[in-house]
C-alpha cells in the first residue's frame, strides 16, 4: 500500500508531465504510441500492457482533451462577465459548472491513473519510481542552476 501512494503521483507525473515538457518545447503533445513507447523502454512492457496502456493513456486524453476545452470556454465566459452590469446568477452558474468540472477531471484523473498503477508489475513500479525521483533531481538540479545564474 505503500508503494501505491508513491507510485500513483509517479504516474500523474509521467502521464501529466511528459506531454506538458513536449509541448513547452514546441513539439507538441506526444502521441499514446510515443508514451507507451517511452514507458517501455524504462520499464520493459509486454504486449498486453502495451495495448491496455495504449487503451487507457487513449480514454485519459479524449477524457481530458473534452473538458480542458469545455474549462477554457467556462473560463472565457467568466472574464467576459467582468462589467458594470453583471448577471450575478450567471457568474455563479459558470463559475458553479466550472468547479463540477474540475471535480470531474480530477475524479477521471485519479481513476485512470489508478487503472494505469494496475498495468505494472511490482518491480515495474519499482523502476518507474526511480525514474520519476532521477527525473524530479534533474529538475531540482536545472532549477538550482538557473537561479543562480539568475541571482
Amino acid at each position: 500500500m505503500h508503494v501505491a501512494k508513491l507510485f500513483l503521483p509517479a504516474v500523474a507525473a509521467l502521464a501529466f508531465s511528459v506531454p506538458a515538457m513536449a509541448q513547452q518545447m514546441g513539439g507538441g503533445t506526444p502521441s499514446v504510441a510515443d508514451q507507451v513507447n517511452q514507458l517501455d523502454e524504462m520499464v520493459d512492457l509486454n504486449d498486453g500492457q502495451k495495448e491496455e496502456l495504449s487503451n487507457l493513456l487513449t480514454q485519459m486524453q479524449d477524457d481530458v482533451g473534452a473538458n480542458e476545452q469545455e474549462a477554457q470556454q467556462l473560463q472565457q465566459q467568466l472574464s467576459e462577465h467582468v462589467q458594470t452590469d453583471y448577471d450575478e446568477a450567471a457568474i455563479r452558474a459558470d463559475a458553479e459548472r466550472l468547479g463540477d468540472l474540475t471535480a470531474e477531471m480530477t475524479a477521471d484523473s485519479i481513476i485512470i491513473q489508478s487503472q494505469i498503477e494496475g498495468v505494472f508489475t511490482q518491480e515495474q513500479r519499482d523502476q518507474l519510481d526511480e525514474a520519476v525521483a532521477q527525473q524530479q533531481e534533474q529538475m531540482q538540479q536545472m532549477q538550482e542552476q538557473m537561479q543562480q545564474q539568475g541571482g
